[in-house]
């Protein structure tokens, strides 16, 4: 498959019940400013299934989502980025420190994680897997994927300090989320590179059964 032209499907429409739980903590201005930029990503998305990605430019990705190029660069500061960043932070976050604060960390982010994905599943697969097929067949992307604001290290770091009550991270704890990060981030790739065929739910489960037994198995 040509890295320049990946084969995409355009997302789902947010009306659903992902949509709701992004939306539920913001307020009515926020809410608009989010469905401007899923708009935007969705409009992208189509034009990149026609097109491919190389091939599409933020002009027309702007002019399909009728806004003009200012506007985009408002959302989004690089074509890139409209690829790697996403809304799923804040509601990962909120799971995470809904589970028991003497539950293992590992624990919690498993079980966390998995809810999360059940729901996009069941709702936004389309777009979960467009996104993880371009990065993972578009050099460019897959070269930035770790130099995103998106980096999932920053949010295990995040929830790690919180959940201790500290205001700087412990070095044990940049340890645990770099690994988290590398580990989870490497999951949903595999994924996509089995072309969405391989059970996601059944490779975090063992992504964090690997994690657990600290990698004896190797």
């Amino acid at each position: 498959m040509s890295a320049t032209r990946p084969t995409v499907a355009p997302p789902a429409g947010p009306d659903n019940p992902v949509q709701a739980m992004l939306e539920a903590p913001l307020s009515l201005r926020e809410r608009k400013k989010l469905k401007t930029r899923q708009a935007i990503r969705r409009e992208a998305y189509r034009l990149i299934a026609e097109q491919g990605y190389d091939n599409t430019t933020v002009d027309q990705i702007a002019a399909a989502a009728e806004v003009s190029q200012s506007t985009f660069f408002r959302y989004f500061a690089t074509k890139e980025d409209l690829v790697l960043s996403d809304e799923y932070d804040p509601p990962m976050i909120e799971a995470l420190l809904a589970r028991p604060s003497d539950e293992p960390f590992l624990r919690s982010c498993r079980e966390a994680m998995i809810g999360l994905i059940r729901e996009l599943l069941q709702h936004e697969r389309d777009e979960l897997l467009t996104r993880m097929r371009l990065i993972t067949e578009v050099p460019a992307l897959r070269a930035r994927m770790r130099d995103t604001a998106n980096d999932p290290q920053q949010l295990f770091l995040h929830v790690l300090t919180r959940r201790a009550g500290l205001a700087e991270p412990t070095y044990a704890m940049r340890i645990t989320a770099a690994a988290l990060s590398a580990a989870t981030t490497e999951t949903v790739l595999c994924w996509a590179e089995s072309d969405g065929t391989e059970d996601i739910t059944d490779l975090v489960e063992r992504t964090f059964t690997i994690l657990e037994q600290g990698f004896t198995e190797l």
